[in-house]
């Protein structure tokens, strides 16, 4: 089959040129003459199937297509890899432009909530919330944001890391870490003073049993791998013992054994 292309590690790079030099002149039939869309028709219809036969354009992609499915990704035929790629990419691409849209609908629905009432804060849940609620109405006085969005956006906050440190996301768990370190600040400074240390040691305690299932199997104990060595080391002492030549041996060295 004739290839324009060199070949790049070893394989050859597919060319639809292929399937055009492989189009058989056109048919004599006398019924086509003066007919030249007929005849290209024709043309293409032979190149086609000709193209599916054993050794054809057609036939070698398909082959190349059932064996990547056993082969490893440098085996891959190289128009696979850069077709596989592309799509790839492209999947990337809508993925992230989903996700934009899908932050900025989150974002302007957060900035569009309506005002709500800071409570009366009664309750055990109102001891924690109010204050909360209270500084960030202070804060988004400052701010161009409603004090509605912040706290739903605090709210939000809380609820993924909750729900996604349950399921051992790292970073999940370190918003988690920030949120509760972030609303026992803020209940601590907006807490009456009378009740400050109460209100602030009341919600370390509903963070701790929430952190339960929010930091799940996370422990301080460190990991230790034992894994056995690579190579083993046999220490050995090799003495090299020097014989003197005979003629310093003489007779005088000799001494018989005796009992």
């Amino acid at each position: 089959m004739p290839n324009n292309d060199k070949p790049v590690n070893g394989q050859e790079n597919p060319s639809f040129l292929d399937v055009l030099n492989q189009l058989p002149p056109a048919p004599p039939a006398p019924e086509l003459d003066g007919k030249p869309g007929t005849r290209r028709l024709a043309r293409l219809r032979a190149a086609w199937k000709e193209s599916w036969q054993e050794g054809g354009f057609l036939y070698q992609r398909w082959e190349e297509v059932f064996q990547a499915r056993h082969a490893s990704w440098h085996e891959v035929a190289n128009w696979i890899k850069a077709a596989a790629l592309f799509g790839g990419l492209s999947l990337i691409v809508l993925m992230l432009d989903a996700a934009g849209d899908i932050a900025s609908a989150t974002l302007k629905g957060l900035s569009a909530v309506p005002a709500s009432g800071a409570g009366d804060g009664s309750g055990l849940w109102g001891t924690v919330d109010h204050p909360v609620r209270v500084f960030l109405a202070d804060q988004a006085a400052h701010l161009s944001v409603a004090p509605a969005a912040l706290y739903a956006f605090w709210q939000l906050t809380g609820l993924v890391g909750l729900v996604g440190g349950f399921f051992g996301n790292a970073g999940a768990r370190i918003a988690w870490l920030l949120f509760g370190l972030g609303s026992l600040a803020m209940i601590w400074s907006t807490a009456p003073a009378g009740g400050r240390a109460a209100a602030t040691g009341l919600a370390a305690l509903i963070w701790a049993l929430a952190s339960m299932f929010a930091l799940r199997g996370l422990t301080l104990r460190p990991v230790v791998h034992n894994h056995p060595p690579q190579y083993q080391f046999n220490p050995a002492l090799h003495l090299h013992a020097t014989i003197p030549a005979g003629d310093d041996l003489g007779p005088d060295n000799v001494h018989p054994l005796q009992r």
